[in-house]
């Protein structure tokens, strides 16, 4: 069993854990009310991306979400959180340092013997869920159950279907598929983003991500034979069946979101094997980012 199996087979375990610790990290997390920005890069940052819509579409305050390397230094905020499992990533760092007294800081990480634990005001360590991997999996996806357990949007359902997620066969037809597309809606959009992030590194595969009513506005020329269009959480009336008149193949989301991306995580390392690719070694890929000043 590779190391990516391993972990992704955990999920259900540390996002319980997760949701049970939640109220002690509460001051460390943002407040109602408050204009809060979440950051990360790659996998943390659509991480981020499901975050603030679930935070702003629950009536917590405005929310804003933003690769590290891309933040609006000219727009305040009152917290700004970042997501980063390795506290070594550059882009995040040199951030954290740049907005020392302008936003209260604060760093959900895996590892707090890192940079980030100097560089945040606060501190959640979710160490329980690193990971060895390159490809992340549980760290990202046990980070989101925090924030949604802190918002009260975590509930039993999202184990018992990741669950499911990780006992159900995917079907044998995906793994022959040559494009695979994912859709989400509101906060489903980050995670469509990230199953197909997980396809291109673990798989080498083509995917693509879109906002589910966006995806009808151009991106489905491309959809044929051979296509799998996956979508994460409720479809639009009338797209599955517009996408069966591709020829492609359509996957409904039917599981909670999250879980949904527990099986994406899975057809990723099913593709990687069958195509003789080992997902623990993505090619051009280390854990963390580590890189010179990006500051101009």
């Amino acid at each position: 069993m590779t190391h990516v199996e391993d972990e992704l087979i955990s999920q259900p375990e540390w996002w319980t854990r997760a949701a049970s610790e939640a109220p002690a990290h509460a001051g460390a997390l943002p407040l109602p009310g408050e204009r809060v920005a979440l950051v990360g890069c790659g996998t943390s940052y659509f991480m981020a991306q499901a975050a603030a819509a679930l935070r702003e579409g629950a009536g917590q305050g405005e929310t804003d979400a933003f690769a590290a390397s891309e933040f609006p230094h000219g727009r305040p905020y009152d917290r700004v959180v970042a997501l980063t499992r390795s506290g070594t990533t550059t882009e995040v760092l040199e951030l954290l340092d740049a907005l020392k007294g302008r936003a209260r800081r604060t760093a959900i990480t895996a590892d707090p013997r890192t940079p980030v634990a100097t560089a945040a005001d606060d501190l959640v360590v979710l160490d329980f869920a690193d990971e060895r991997s390159v490809v992340q999996t549980r760290f990202a996806t046990t980070a989101l159950t925090l924030l949604r357990a802190h918002l009260g949007l975590h509930t039993d359902r999202a184990v018992t279907d990741a669950r499911t997620a990780l006992a159900t066969p995917l079907p044998e037809e995906l793994l022959d598929c040559a494009q695979f597309t994912f859709l989400g809606r509101g906060w489903t959009v980050g995670l469509a983003h990230e199953a197909a992030l997980k396809m291109r590194e673990a798989a080498l595969a083509w995917s693509e991500a879109y906002p589910a009513m966006e995806y009808r506005h151009g991106p489905i020329s491309v959809t044929t034979r051979g296509t799998a269009t996956w979508m994460l959480g409720e479809a639009p009336v009338g797209l599955a069946e517009q996408v069966r008149e591709t020829e492609a193949r359509w996957v409904s989301g039917d599981l909670d979101p999250l879980a949904e991306l527990v099986r994406a995580q899975r057809l990723a390392v099913a593709v990687a094997a069958a195509r003789g690719l080992d997902p623990d070694r993505p090619r051009h890929l280390t854990r963390s980012v580590i890189l010179g000043s990006t500051t101009p």
